[in-house]
């Protein structure tokens, strides 16, 4: 399911670098985070990682917000992300 969200989020085949594919990789990796807490309920440094990923996730939503509204919405929706 991960790869799906990043290849439907790609502009063209080789697109790695744009803001969506970008958020839907973090996006992914949260998610995958936030399963590796269930079970290790103690692993701090993680989490320090995974807080440093939201905030990442934040800006570069909020930089697509300013830049490209209809990609915003599209990709919150897409991702479904509350905001």
């Amino acid at each position: 399911m991960s790869n799906t969200i990043v290849e439907a989020s790609r502009h063209h085949a080789k697109d790695t670098g744009s803001t969506e594919v970008q958020v839907a990789a973090i996006t992914t990796r949260i998610t995958d985070l936030q399963d590796h807490f269930k079970a290790h309920k103690k692993d701090h440094a993680s989490r320090r990682g995974l807080l440093l990923l939201v905030g990442k996730r934040n800006s570069l939503l909020k930089y697509l917000a300013n830049t490209n509204r209809d990609g915003y919405l599209s990709l919150i929706k897409r991702l479904g992300l509350r905001k």
